[in-house]
């Protein structure tokens, strides 16, 4: 179904401090008040700084947990503005780590949090992978939760379409290097597979041992760029998520209605095996 009004969305991109949950709860809180959006997004691990080494030294410190006093500055911008938040954070739950996004509502209550689904390959010696997709529905919007590495699996992107979801929201960190190519490869294919907008917030400066490159990004639904960040500066970009630029897309760009309402059918493979020339 097709939302009937627009939202604003934003996506901020701010220098994390690492481990310092108060520094980084305020700066989101003061983005929140800033934004003017419906929906915000932050980066991955934000609130914590993505610091593997230093939160598994001390996770009941660097670690965000349930109902942690910390987050009070967010929960109160997000009640004054009536803006929803999505916060990256590593998350102590019992004695398990996780790679989270926290969603905090207009009211300023926790309403969920996704954990990473698809972990990077260092993130798997100190996290543990979340077991379900989040799909968040803001006003007839219904908005798709990823975490950095989720995007480069269009598994995940699809899964969330095909729960009828309008947008991919996703907070991560892309380096200096081959981050930039990757996040313009993913999220546009993203956008475009599955006819809805894509929203990246990415990180600025150096956290974690990964130097960031930014350029946040907001795509509309046939893949096409509408706004971008910078590479360096502490910055959020909004977007106007349209209904009737969703629907004039998917009635041109027919890919998602098409496969579900004609799915490829289970076809036979053949398999040959190719014999080495002989001397």
């Amino acid at each position: 179904m097709t939302p009937t009004h627009p939202i604003r969305i934003a996506a901020a991109q701010a220098q994390a401090m690492p481990g310092d949950v108060d520094a980084n709860a305020a700066t989101v809180a003061a983005m929140v008040t800033q934004a003017g959006a419906d929906v915000i997004v932050f980066p991955e691990k934000f609130l914590t700084g993505y610091e593997p080494a230093l939160i598994q030294s001390a996770p009941t410190r660097h670690a965000v947990q349930r109902d942690d006093p910390r987050l009070t500055p967010i929960t109160t911008a997000c009640r004054e503005t009536a803006t929803v938040a999505i916060v990256g954070a590593a998350v102590l739950d019992e004695d398990d780590l996780y790679v989270s996004a926290l969603v905090i509502g207009r009211d300023g209550r926790l309403v969920t949090r996704y954990d990473k689904q698809m972990l990077f390959k260092h993130e798997q010696q100190v996290y543990r992978p979340g077991k379900a997709g989040c799909t968040l529905d803001v006003d007839g919007w219904r908005l798709g939760l990823g975490i950095c590495y989720d995007s480069g699996f269009p598994e995940h992107a699809r899964a969330a379409a095909l729960d009828g979801c309008h947008a991919y929201v996703v907070g991560a960190l892309f380096s200096v290097g081959h981050g930039y190519h990757e996040s313009r490869t993913w999220f546009p294919a993203r956008a475009l597979d599955n006819t809805c907008y894509a929203v990246l917030s990415n990180h600025i400066g150096r956290t974690g041992g990964w130097d960031t490159c930014g350029a946040s990004a907001i795509w509309g639904p046939d893949g096409h760029l509408i706004t971008e960040a910078s590479p360096t500066h502490p910055e959020i970009i909004t977007a106007t998520l349209d209904p009737h630029t969703l629907q004039t897309t998917r009635a041109t760009e027919t890919l998602l209605h098409d496969l579900t309402h004609h799915p490829l059918p289970p076809t036979p493979r053949t398999h040959h095996a190719i014999p080495h020339p002989r001397p």
